[in-house]
């Protein structure tokens, strides 16, 4: 069996992917957030940048790493 290589761009791209969705799913849950959807009906825009984001370069990363 033949070693496959990893790129390691792939990696980068999935380890930041997740650590901007956690951080995406904390602002979420904050209290300034909690009141910016009660008072507006809709998250703030630094939120969904987070989750967006995060999610983009999560799928992009594991994309790159499991692609033959």
């Amino acid at each position: 069996m033949a070693k496959k290589n990893i790129n390691p761009i792939g990696v980068i791209l999935l380890a930041a992917g997740v650590g901007l969705l956690v951080w995406g799913f904390n602002l979420y849950g904050a209290f300034g957030n909690k009141l910016s959807r009660t008072l507006t009906g809709a998250s703030s825009n630094e939120t969904m940048l987070f989750l967006v984001g995060g999610a983009v370069c999560a799928i992009l990363g594991a994309v790159l790493i499991f692609k033959k």
